[in-house]
């Protein structure tokens, strides 16, 4: 039976009860109406028609008036009409006998009959009265007996459906409610059974056959997650690098053998254990989890020496599903756990510092037998010791700009040196900025004279003074002035301009040659990088950037460039006020 038809009789069923009961009510009331309507029409008439002829019968004497007279005989034809109970009659036929002798001759036995035979009609009334009013209420209460048996059943009929009937809907709703969370916990044993033939037998036969198909998906999937996770441990414990995972909660989630050995834990002990706590009693953990610098390079003592580890970090991201307020189901990621990863470069370090110590001996070597040939060069270019012809002039002009380039090569090795040995010194002075920019024109204006290329200052005046090293800091803007005379054309324009941004300093340096493409802006200051050229132009060693940016950033200052094809380049770096 479809669950529609079961309403159906039920409501129906309720129907039936209450028009039952309006019905029973309905009954009794018309019956208790009946019985008091015959007291009212028969026996009151009856006292009122002898109330009247007894007060004629007291106020005159007989023979009556003609016209009391009348009045007494229609009281008296009135009640000969309204003849209801028994006795009334021949009580009735006294009176009208009386009252003819009476009006014949007034006696006063005939008095006394007539007043006989009103009062008999008047008990007669009166007992008729009282025994139907008996009746009446006897009426009344077997009513009220009837009225109240038939409303205790229809309430415990009524009652007994409110209490059973909602459950005929609201019990397998419950059942499937509580079998879907069942679902959710992964309880796919779960099932329902339903035998009334409904709507909710065949959603509860849907039902099993989906907990059948999902049991399938997740017995054919447990063995793949398992098999899958024993090889991400396996491949996680065999791993070169020291590796530890977090989940969303800050618990240990993994971590292999060398991560374990690195920090001196327990990696069977730790695992589900807070990092948080964890790391009060590390502090190698600590160092991992919560770097104090921004330096991604960790110093560790390990297989017996210093060993160096760069440390990585990667935040886990995963879907997540969540039903607000609004129970609007939206997707959008949560993190799941982060990973961090000890990768052992110890080797790279130690082949970077043999590479550093070399090129700075080598610079080293090399700056002294360059100064020397530079100074037999100079010698040579003394006209005390002997004229040259022009194609010697010009081969020793060549041997002089090929010295001057070898050394500034060795000074860019050796500032190099400094900065990845961490031996850079400044030394810091309270400078103002349009001196440091004068003292950069002044070392670069005989290359721009040469050029013809016009070197145009525009600095602000009265600029605040900068704490910086003023010889490093000129150094950086030699470097982008010769860039830019080296990229520029003849009888051109360089522009360099200072002035104060916020709480900085800002210098620039502006040439209006070719320009450098997007695609290399953003390696210029990477070391020992350059710049594809058309081989016009003599490139450098790839280094001049790199160390303009070690030593502007050392001075807590910022530098970068801003450069389209075919409109020139722009260098900038600014330097805090004092």
């Amino acid at each position: 039976m479809k669950i529609k038809t079961k309403l159906r009789l039920g409501f129906g069923f309720l129907f039936i009860i209450v028009l039952s009961f309006g019905l029973i009510a309905l009954f009794f009331l018309n019956e208790l109406s009946d019985k008091s309507k015959v007291i009212l029409k028969d026996n009151y008439k009856s006292l009122k028609y002898v109330s009247a002829m007894r007060n004629i019968a007291d106020e005159n004497n007989f023979p009556l008036p003609e016209e009391k007279a009348k009045i007494f005989e229609q009281n008296l034809k009135n009640e000969g009409q309204n003849i209801t109970e028994n006795g009334e009659r021949i009580a009735y036929q006294k009176l009208a006998f009386a009252y003819q002798k009476l009006q014949k001759t007034a006696n006063a036995i005939e008095l006394k009959d007539m007043r006989s035979s009103l009062q008999n009609i008047e008990e007669v009334n009166m007992k008729a009265i009282y025994d139907k009013n008996e009746m009446a209420n006897a009426t009344s209460s077997r009513a009220n007996l009837y009225i109240s048996i038939a409303a205790m059943v229809g309430f415990l009929i009524l009652f007994t459906f409110i209490v059973n009937f909602p459950g005929f809907v609201a019990n397998p709703l419950a059942e499937f409610s509580q079998a879907i969370k069942q679902i959710s916990k992964k309880n796919y044993k779960q099932r329902l059974h339903f035998n009334n033939h409904d709507e909710f037998t065949e959603l509860a036969d849907s039902f099993n056959g989906m907990v059948v198909k999902l049991n399938e998906w997740e017995n054919s999937n447990i063995s793949k997650i398992k098999s899958e996770k024993s090889r991400i441990e396996a491949i996680i414990a065999q791993m070169q690098d020291a590796i530890i995972g977090l989940n969303e909660k800050d618990e240990v989630l993994f971590l292999n053998h060398l991560a374990a050995k690195l920090m001196n834990l327990d990696e069977e002990k730790i695992i589900g254990q807070n990092v948080t706590e964890l790391m009060k009693k590390n502090e190698l953990l600590k160092r991992i989890i919560k770097p104090e610098t921004e330096d991604k390079t960790l110093k560790i003592y390990a297989d017996e020496k210093e060993s160096y580890f760069l440390l990585e970090n990667r935040e886990i991201i995963i879907p997540n599903y969540e039903t607000p307020e609004d129970k609007t189901l939206f997707e959008s990621s949560k993190s799941a756990g982060s990973v961090f990863v000890l990768k052992n470069i110890t080797q790279f370090k130690e082949l970077d510092e043999a590479k550093t110590n070399f090129i700075a001996t080598v610079s080293h070597e090399l700056k002294t037998p360059l100064a020397s040939i530079k100074m037999s060069l100079k010698l040579l270019n003394d006209e005390r010791i002997g004229n040259m012809n022009e194609e010697q002039i010009q081969l020793l002009t060549h041997i002089k700009e090929d010295c001057d380039r070898l050394l500034k090569i060795t000074g860019e090795l050796l500032d190099l040196s400094q900065v990845e040995t961490g031996n850079l010194k400044l030394t810091f002075a309270i400078a103002k900025p349009e001196d440091i920019v004068n003292y950069a024109i002044d070392a670069v204006k005989f290359q721009a004279e040469q050029k013809s290329i016009k070197l145009e200052l525009n600095c602000d005046s009265n600029l605040p003074n900068v704490n910086a090293d003023i010889q490093k800091t000129a150094w950086v803007l030699v470097n982008f002035l010769s860039n830019a005379l080296r990229y520029s054309s003849e009888k051109s324009t360089v522009k360099i301009d200072v002035f104060q941004k916020d709480k900085f300093i800002q210098f620039s340096v502006q040439d209006f040659g070719k320009g450098i493409d997007e695609k290399y802006q953003k390696r210029l200051f990477e070391r020992y990088f350059q710049v594809p050229t058309d081989g016009q132009n003599k490139s450098g060693s790839g280094l001049g950037l790199a160390i303009s940016k070690d030593f502007i950033e050392a001075e807590d200052g910022k530098i970068w460039v801003i450069s389209a094809i075919g409109e020139g380049s722009k260098f900038c770096f600014t330097l805090p006020v004092v």
